[in-house]
C-alpha cells in the first residue's frame, strides 16, 4: 500500500493513504489490520480524509513493514460483520443535515414558506398527542403536542418551530447513542471461538472455526461454547442460551434439538451437525435481545422514568390552574413549555448506555445498566484465585511419576484428556506437552468432566482419572503405589497439584506453578480505597497455597478447598446478611456463584459458560480493569443523581419565572429544550479518564 507520513512523534504515527477515495469498509479493513499488528496499541482511521493515526510500542520499522505489506484483499477477513462505523456515519449525517437545514430555512426561505413548513411538521406531534389521548395516557408526547398546537393557534410560529427543531435533535442524539451502545455491546458479546473439535471418522481433530463447513460434525463439551448453528445428532446437554432467548434457565438439548451459535453448555456433551457455517445471525439476535431486555435499565434509571411519567399530569394541571387564576394565556403556555419528563427520560438512559460504551473501550463488556449500579453499591467482592488473582496461563513446573511410569508418557496421557476442556490448568498441561513436542493419539473412550473435580475416561480398557486430591483419592478411591508413600508425602507444597491415576493407582502428580499477577496487590488496595468493601478470596486449591496468595494480595478473608456450591452458598449467605455481592471468576466451577451474585464478572480468557453467565466480562490482560469498572460505576451513579437534581431544580425555576411573567413561552421552550440537550450531551461524555 502506498502512503505518505504526515506527522510522527515517539510511539505515534499519522499517515495518509494515497488513493482517491476511501470507503467505510476499506477504512475498517485498514483499522483492523493495523490493530492485529503486534505492538500496536491504538488505531483511528478517518475514511473522509484517508488519514490514519497509529499509537505503537513495537519497532517503527516493523510498523512500516506492515504498512508496506498491506492490501485490502488480503486483510479483509479480519473485519467482523458489524463494526459501528456505518452507524456513526449515518447519524453524523442526520445531525449535520438537520442543523444545516434549520439555519438554511431561517436565512433563505420567505416567512410564508417557513410558516407552511412549520404547519406541516407540527402534524406529526399533534397526531402523537391525539394518540396519547386515545390511549387515555398522559405522556410527554401530549405535552409536546399541546405546546406546539397552542403556539400555532397563537400564531407564534417561531416558538413552535424552535420546539420541534430541539425535539428532533434530541431524538437523533438519543437514537444514535442507543444504537451505537447496543452495537458496541453486541460486538463484544459476539463469538470468541477460534478452534473446534471436528469429527473425522472415529477420531476428533482440533481445527480452525474458519475450516468448518455446513454438514461437518463437531463435538462440544461442558463449559464450551457452541460455535455454529446446527442440530444435535448424539448426546445430551444442558445449554445456557440466555444471550439468544433471554431464558434464565438452561434448556435440555437432545438428538434432533436445534442449537444456536454463541450459547454455552453448562453440563453434558453432544455431537452436532453444522447447518450454518457462518454464525452471521448471532449479531442480530444479540441486538434484539439487548433492545428487548430490561437488563439495560438500572434501578435509578427506572425510578427516573417512572417519576417522569408521574410529573406529566402535574404539568398539565399547573398550566390549567394558572390560566383559570390569571386568565393569562402567555403565563399558562410558559408553564406548558416546560416539562421534567423529557430531560429525565433522555439523559438517564444516555448516561447508562454511554457508561457501557466507555467500559468497552477499556475491554470491559457490561451486559446491562443495572449491573453498573450493583457494582457501585457492592459491599463484598468475591475473587476466584486461579486465572483471576493468578495468571490465566499457569505452567507445569514439575512432573513426579509413580509406579515406574515416565514423565513424558504421563504428560502425554494427561494432555490427551485435558485438551478437551477449557480451564487454565488444563491449558497449562496441553502447552507443556507441546513444548516437549509430545504428540499423542486419541486412545481414550468418551471423556466425562466432573465440575471442580476432574476428568474420568478409559484408556486401553483401564479407567483413567485426573483432577484434585479429593476427586482422585476420596471420590475415586485411588491409592498410592506400595512403597512410594514417603515420596508422595514429600511432594512440594508451594505448587498446585494435579493427580493422575490409572486403574485405581496413582501414576503421576503434575505440579502447577500458578504465578500471582503482579498488579493484584495494588488492585486489591485500590478497590478498598474506592469504598467500604470486604474482599474475599475463594479457591479450590489447598490451604497452604491459598494462605500464601491471600497474604500476598491483602484480601480480608480467604477460603480454601471450596467446591462450586460452596461459592454459591457464600454469596447467598452474604445476601441473607443484607449485603450486595460481586463475584469475579473465570472457570466452569465459578458459574453458580457468578449467576447468584448481584454482578458476576468473568475473565475474558476463561470458560465460555462463565462468560455466558457473567454480567460483566473484563480483559484477561490486566486486573486493573476491576478498578476501572468500579470507578465508572461510581461515577455513573454520581452523574445520575447530579442530573436528577439539576433537572428538577432548573425546570422548577423556569416554571417559577413563567408564573412571574419574567419568561415568555418562546424563551421558556428555548431554555427548557436547550438545557435538555445540554445535559444529554454532558451525559454522553466520559466518566473517567
Amino acid at each position: 500500500m502506498k502512503c505518505r507520513i504526515l506527522h510522527e512523534s515517539a510511539g505515534r504515527l499519522r499517515f495518509h493513504v494515497e488513493q482517491k477515495r476511501m470507503s467505510l469498509h476499506q477504512a475498517d479493513i485498514l483499522e483492523y489490520y493495523l490493530k492485529s499488528v503486534k505492538g500496536v496499541q491504538n488505531v483511528r482511521v478517518y475514511d473522509r480524509t484517508g488519514d490514519a493515526i497509529v499509537s505503537y510500542r513495537c519497532e517503527r520499522s516493523d510498523l512500516i513493514q506492515a504498512l508496506a505489506c498491506f492490501s485490502y484483499q488480503v486483510a479483509e477477513y479480519l473485519v467482523p460483520e458489524h463494526t459501528g462505523r456505518a452507524v456513526n456515519r449515518e447519524y453524523e449525517d442526520k445531525l449535520t443535515m438537520t442543523v444545516v437545514r434549520r439555519f438554511a430555512e431561517k436565512l433563505f426561505l420567505p416567512a410564508p414558506i417557513q410558516v407552511a413548513l412549520t404547519g406541516m411538521r407540527s402534524g406529526r406531534y399533534i397526531k402523537a398527542a391525539l394518540r396519547s389521548l386515545a390511549k387515555r395516557k398522559i405522556e410527554v408526547a401530549l405535552l409536546d403536542g399541546i405546546a406546539i398546537f397552542v403556539s400555532m393557534l397563537r400564531k407564534d410560529y417561531d416558538t413552535a418551530s424552535s420546539v420541534m427543531f430541539l425535539l428532533k435533535l434530541g431524538d437523533i442524539l438519543e437514537e444514535w447513542t442507543h444504537k451505537k451502545s447496543v452495537d458496541d455491546l453486541a460486538q463484544m458479546m459476539s463469538l470468541n471461538v477460534e478452534n473446534v473439535w471436528r469429527k473425522n471418522g472415529d477420531q476428533e481433530e482440533l481445527v480452525s472455526l474458519r475450516d468448518v463447513k455446513a454438514g461437518d460434525v463437531v463435538v462440544v463439551r461442558t463449559g464450551n461454547m457452541i460455535p455454529l448453528d446446527g442440530r444435535i445428532i448424539e448426546g445430551e446437554a444442558s445449554v445456557n442460551q440466555a444471550s439468544i432467548t433471554g431464558e434464565s434457565l438452561p434448556a435440555v438439548k437432545r438428538p434432533g434439538s436445534y442449537v444456536y451459535a454463541g450459547t454455552a453448555i453448562e453440563e453434558g456433551e453432544c455431537q452436532m451437525i453444522v447447518e450454518k457455517a457462518s454464525g452471521s445471525g448471532r449479531y442480530d439476535k444479540i441486538v434484539r435481545m439487548i433492545e428487548e431486555s430490561e437488563k439495560l435499565q438500572s434501578l435509578s434509571e427506572s425510578k427516573a422514568s417512572h417519576l417522569a411519567d408521574k410529573l406529566v399530569p402535574y404539568n398539565l394541571a399547573a398550566t390549567a390552574l394558572t390560566y383559570l387564576l390569571t386568565r393569562n394565556a402567555t403565563k399558562a403556555l410558559s408553564i406548558l413549555m416546560v416539562d421534567f419528563s423529557c430531560a429525565l427520560k433522555l439523559s438517564m438512559p444516555l448516561a447508562v448506555l454511554s457508561a457501557m460504551r466507555e467500559s468497552s473501550r477499556y475491554n470491559i463488556t457490561v451486559k446491562g445498566g443495572k449491573y453498573l449500579e450493583a457494582i457501585a453499591q457492592a459491599d463484598t467482592i468475591v475473587l476466584d484465585k486461579t486465572g483471576t488473582l493468578t495468571h490465566a496461563s499457569p505452567r507445569v513446573a514439575k512432573i513426579i511419576p509413580f509406579g515406574g511410569n515416565t514423565e513424558d508418557e504421563m504428560l502425554r496421557l494427561a494432555a490427551c484428556l485435558e485438551e478437551h476442556y477449557p480451564h487454565s490448568i488444563a491449558n497449562a498441561v496441553v502447552q507443556e506437552a507441546k513444548v516437549r513436542k509430545l504428540e499423542h493419539e486419541e486412545r481414550h473412550s468418551r471423556v466425562e468432566y466432573v465440575v471442580a473435580h476432574g476428568i474420568s475416561s478409559s484408556v486401553d480398557g483401564q479407567k483413567v482419572v485426573i483432577g484434585s486430591h479429593h476427586f482422585v483419592f476420596t471420590d475415586e478411591h485411588c491409592r498410592v503405589p506400595e512403597g512410594e508413600e514417603e515420596r508422595f508425602a514429600s511432594i512440594p507444597e508451594e505448587y498446585s497439584h494435579l493427580y493422575l491415576a490409572v486403574a485405581g493407582t496413582l501414576a503421576a502428580v503434575l505440579c502447577i506453578e500458578d504465578p500471582l499477577r503482579s498488579e493484584a496487590p495494588q488492585v486489591i488496595a485500590a478497590l478498598k480505597k474506592l469504598g467500604n468493601l470486604r474482599i474475599v478470596m475463594m479457591t479450590g486449591d489447598n490451604e497452604k497455597t491459598a494462605a500464601s496468595i491471600a497474604k500476598q494480595v491483602g484480601v480480608d478473608a480467604y477460603y480454601s478447598e471450596v467446591l462450586p456450591e460452596d461459592k454459591a452458598a457464600f454469596v447467598k449467605a452474604e445476601h441473607d446478611a443484607g449485603r450486595r455481592v460481586i463475584m469475579v471468576g473465570d472457570g466452569v466451577n465459578d458459574s453458580p456463584a457468578l449467576s447468584a451474585s448481584d454482578a458476576g464478572i468473568a475473565i475474558e480468557s476463561g470458560a465460555a459458560i462463565a462468560r455466558e453467565i457473567a454480567d460483566v466480562i473484563i480483559s484477561s490482560d490486566d486486573l486493573e480493569a476491576l478498578v476501572t469498572m468500579k470507578e465508572i460505576s461510581d461515577a455513573l451513579m454520581r452523574r445520575i443523581h447530579s442530573n436528577f437534581r439539576f433537572i428538577i431544580g432548573f425546570n422548577t425555576m423556569l416554571i417559577g419565572l413563567g408564573l412571574a411573567g419574567v419568561l415568555m413561552p418562546g424563551s421558556s421552550a428555548l431554555l427548557h429544550n436547550t438545557s435538555t440537550i445540554a445535559i444529554s450531551v454532558k451525559s454522553m461524555t466520559d466518566l473517567v479518564g
